[in-house]
């Protein structure tokens, strides 16, 4: 069951990986992900639909265009690939028998419609983040035409997931955890301008709804481990000297996988440090 689960959804990943790719090429540019058709960048010749193929047309091409044999970059299909995988894992997590969203639900039917609710919520926020991840990357700009629709889009799926699953009072904690993650993010962008931009604060809103709905172990084990990990990371570099003092690193991509760390292991690295402290 687990492998039909992974296989099932890591071909969906890979679709979506596939445009993606577009979005993550057209939104910064300002241009619409829908029209015209993807193009080689290069000589302009329309890619043919049997050469968009997710990871394996680009093999098939050895990394060149059909027509021009311009390069390719490798990484389409590691979008395409990661987000496969990513799409896997999300699927196995939500599908997994773990006392979760609906720990309280007592009918098989209600159990399997939580499941299946949440998991579109959640692959959603799977899909934004590799496109926010990579522009943040590329742009280290987090663009609204992503951003604002995930409030509401966010707002609808756990709303009925709650309800669904017999669990109401998860609204509440996801109100605050959007609210506690925006305000708190805002003042870092009010106290330093230079250091937190505006797009990580509404970023961090779409977070603290999705880790706030799973509990508040996810959501506190979700937000520091944005600040953990964008810190190691600059420290690195800084050891390195690939960076400066006062480079600019975008942060996006480190609340991004903070709050995914979150979400899959919030409760169990919670319960480790009070274990650890001796109290539970």
């Amino acid at each position: 069951m687990a492998s039909t689960i992974a296989a099932v959804f890591g071909i969906v990943g890979a679709l979506i990986g596939s445009f993606l790719n577009v979005v993550i090429y057209r939104v910064p540019a300002g241009r619409s992900i829908v029209s015209p058709p993807s193009s080689c960048s290069s000589c302009g010749a329309r890619i043919r639909p049997y050469d968009n193929i997710p990871v394996l047309s680009w093999f098939v091409l050895r990394g060149e265009c059909r027509d021009c044999k311009a390069p390719i970059s490798p990484r389409y299909p590691m979008v395409e690939l990661g987000t496969a995988v990513f799409f896997a894992v999300v699927a196995l997590w939500a599908f997994s028998p773990v006392d979760f969203a609906w720990a309280a639900v007592t009918t098989t039917t209600n159990v399997f419609a939580t499941q299946l609710i949440v998991l579109a919520a959640f692959l959603y926020l799977a899909a934004i983040s590799v496109a926010l991840a990579m522009i943040d990357l590329d742009t280290h700009t987090l663009p609204n035409k992503i951003l604002l629709p995930a409030y509401p889009v966010a707002a609808v799926l756990l709303a009925a997931a709650a309800f669904v699953a017999g669990e109401p009072e998860r609204l509440l904690t996801a109100g605050i955890g959007g609210a506690a993650l925006f305000g708190l993010y805002l003042a870092l962008a009010l106290i330093s301008p230079g250091g937190m931009g505006l797009g990580d604060v509404k970023l961090a809103g779409v977070l603290g709804l999705y880790l706030g709905y799973l509990g508040w172990a996810p959501l506190l084990v979700g937000a520091f481990g944005a600040f953990l990990l964008g810190g190691v990371f600059g420290l690195l570099l800084l050891a390195t000297r690939k960076a400066k003092r006062r480079s600019s690193i975008p942060f996006g991509p480190w609340m991004l996988l903070g709050a995914w760390l979150g979400a899959f292991f919030g409760d169990q690295v919670a319960l480790g440090y009070l274990t650890l402290y001796g109290l539970v």
